[in-house]
């Protein structure tokens, strides 16, 4: 108790200073809410209340580029495409760093590829990349595995016989396992209690993310280290998530020579081996470990988030929903099994699903990043070492980007003649040196069940409810929970046309 009060006391003068130099350094940057002492700009965002609106409501009174101080921590945030553009994009080897605050710094360790920097970040993020291609990410091997488990979601919906019910389980059992085949080369059974603890413990970890705890943490982390709460139960969840891992990466060690490389823990241990008299090599289990707990954190809720917000878009957009039915019947024969480069074929349904991911951002706003140089933009000096916090979702609602960026609109992404086209600031999965690993696996994801649910479904809200589109704010954005009811679709080809009953 001695040490901390001591501690405590030693900590107020260094927090006086800190904030006088904040106060002198104002000038140099672009501006933004005033900062107060300890809780820095943070007080905007309780008078505002935070929410999806949050950055977009400052840039309107600040600029598309200003200044939040959370605690001591400085951050340039860009809103908009082109303040995105003329930073992140064009500048993008100068912000590859992420920032090292106090909490990520204590759960991470700075290890496994999102919360790396330098050269550990590099071999990491490398290693990803090519052996995410070896593992077939876009080609067949992969996409069976995507499919086997999109079919089990498909039996899950046909057992509910039209009756109201909550998709979210079945589907975060999906987007995990999937993981899991990816890191392990196996999936878990449903029931497994491991499994769902991993998922239990998954959500909550993301959760905190966007806690008063959170950020009383990283304001305060010599003081909330000593104390009780959900942030020590947080990093309580991922000793135990990199314990999970271990055990993984223990098993296939014991049979590394039994087989060729089959999965991301395979082919990490051969790398490991190759390296092994590198002293440049960052290739250990440890890193090991927090990149398979990287691909569960980043690949695993937001996915699920997306999904649920399609669904929940679908049930209450249902001349959309019938749309994409139609287009897929024009294209399929009932027994087609569909794949990824169907997606080709299906313009309209691929603007749906791309709509989707613009309409409904499923982060609150983009992972932070670190300039590693001095970088001069429109006037301003972003000094290296500064926190820029890109603000996706107003990227993605930019109305000198979009025609009608509040509405959920799939025409954004087509042409006059219904062509698919492509859009330059849809970027959900972030821009530059720093964008999403997983983006062509979440992308296969998506499609898959998507379009496997609609072509066997008709999503509907139960009879007299009407669906709720408000979010739950934290790191991850997902609606309130909600309801749906899933009617088989009947297939008649000679009318075209499908049955069903009411709920």
């Amino acid at each position: 108790m001695l040490k901390f009060l001591i501690r405590l006391i030693l900590w107020i003068p260094r927090q006086i200073l800190s904030y006088l130099k904040q106060i002198w350094s104002l000038k140099r940057y672009p501006r933004g809410p005033f900062p107060l002492p300890v809780i820095g700009s943070m007080w905007r965002q309780y008078d505002t209340s935070v929410s999806e609106m949050t950055f977009r409501k400052l840039a309107k009174d600040y600029g598309n580029i200003y200044s939040l101080w959370a605690g001591s921590y400085h951050c340039i945030v860009l809103c908009g495409y082109q303040a995105m553009k003329e930073v992140l994009i064009d500048h993008s080897k100068a912000f590859v760093d992420r920032p090292v605050t106090a909490y990520l710094s204590t759960a991470t360790k700075e290890k496994g590829i999102i919360f790396s920097n330098g050269h550990t970040w590099w071999q990491q993020r490398q290693f990803g990349v090519v052996t995410m291609r070896k593992l077939g990410l876009g080609k067949k091997s992969m996409e069976v595995q995507i499919q086997e488990e999109a079919q089990e979601v498909v039996e899950f919906f046909a057992e509910t016989k039209g009756q109201p019910f909550d998709p979210s389980l079945s589907m975060m059992k999906l987007f995990s396992n999937v993981i899991c085949a990816t890191a392990f080369g196996h999936r878990f059974s449903t029931e497994d209690q491991n499994f769902l603890e991993l998922i239990d413990k998954i959500s909550f970890l993301l959760r905190f993310g966007g806690t008063v705890s959170y950020f009383l943490y990283e304001a305060f982390p010599c003081i909330m280290k000593h104390l009780p709460g959900p942030h020590q139960t947080v990093l309580s969840f991922m000793e135990n998530m990199l314990s999970f891992a271990k055990k993984e990466i223990k098993q296939h060690k014991e049979n590394q020579c039994q087989h060729e490389p089959q999965d991301f823990i395979d082919f990490y241990l051969l790398q490991m081996e190759k390296t092994k008299d590198d002293p440049n090599s960052t290739y250990n289990e440890d890193n090991l470990a927090h990149c398979i707990v990287d691909f569960f954190m980043a690949g695993a809720e937001t996915t699920l988030s997306s999904l649920k917000w399609a669904l929940l878009i679908m049930a209450t957009h249902l001349d959309i929903q019938d749309k994409v039915y139609k287009e897929m019947e024009e294209v399929f024969s009932p027994s087609h099994t569909i794949c990824y480069e169907d997606r080709r074929k299906l313009p309209y349904t691929n603007a749906v699903i791309h709509e989707i991911l613009r309409f409904r951002y499923s982060l609150l706003f983009g992972l932070p990043r670190k300039s590693v140089q001095d970088i001069h933009v429109n006037g301003f000096l972003l000094p290296k070492g500064i926190i820029i916090l890109g603000d996706l979702r107003s990227v993605l609602l930019d109305p000198e980007q979009w025609e009608t960026p509040e509405e959920f609109n799939p025409h954004h992404f087509l042409d006059k003649e219904g062509n698919f086209v492509m859009k330059e600031a849809w970027l959900p999965f972030g821009a530059g040196a720093r964008a999403c690993l997983g983006e062509l696996l979440a992308k296969i994801e998506l499609f898959n069940i998507f379009t496997r649910l609609l072509w066997a479904f008709r999503v509907e809200p139960p009879e007299g409810v009407e669906l709720s589109e408000k979010s739950i704010i934290g790191a991850i954005v997902h609606p309130t929970p909600y309801k749906i009811c899933a009617h088989p679709r009947i297939k008649t080809p000679q009318s075209g046309l499908t049955t069903r009953r009411s709920c």
